[in-house]
């Protein structure tokens, strides 16, 4: 039996899917859900959060805040969430991370209730490296349906890395 080149090589991939959830609390139930939706790695995140971590790079990055934000969806290179939310310094939030099996990154965070100064019409989500707002660099985000916040409502926000 002749054996080719292409048929003896095994054949492996990896592939990393993000989803999110956002839900609007107020007295302590939720009044708005997003459901499940898939987000967008951007291209530093690939690059400094999966690949730079993989090498042990001294360039690589954690992400440890969530924002949100009133804009588009982050483009492939994008560095910053169009439209992130800056009226307190608690607007960037803080990420609880754990893992969910051997293949599932899982980070969570709240937007407390009275962060926000006025009533935002809020559609984006990212995640990042630092707590400042406008700064760090972007891991992932995406867009959900618009959705009203107001200042006396919290958001608690669900993010999931899959790698298969």
């Amino acid at each position: 039996m002749k054996r080719t080149k292409k048929s003896s090589m095994a054949k492996e991939g990896i592939s990393a899917k993000g989803f999110f959830r956002i839900k609007i609390m107020e007295g302590g139930k939720a009044v708005g859900d997003s459901g499940w939706k898939e987000n967008q790695i951007v291209n530093n995140g690939y690059q400094q959060f999966l690949m730079y971590a993989i090498i042990a790079s001294a360039g690589s990055k954690t992400a440890t805040h969530a924002a949100l934000g009133t804009g588009t969806v982050p483009g492939a290179a994008d560095t910053s969430l169009n439209g992130e939310l800056t009226d307190a310094a608690g607007c960037r939030c803080a990420l609880t991370t754990g893992t969910s099996g051997s293949k599932t990154v899982s980070f969570t965070f709240t937007l407390a209730s009275n962060v926000i100064t006025a009533a935002k019409t809020i559609q984006n989500v990212g995640l990042f490296n630092g707590s400042t707002t406008s700064a760090g660099t972007m891991f992932a985000g995406n867009t959900y349906a618009t959705s009203a916040l107001a200042t006396n409502q919290a958001v608690n926000g669900t993010y999931q890395i899959q790698f298969g």
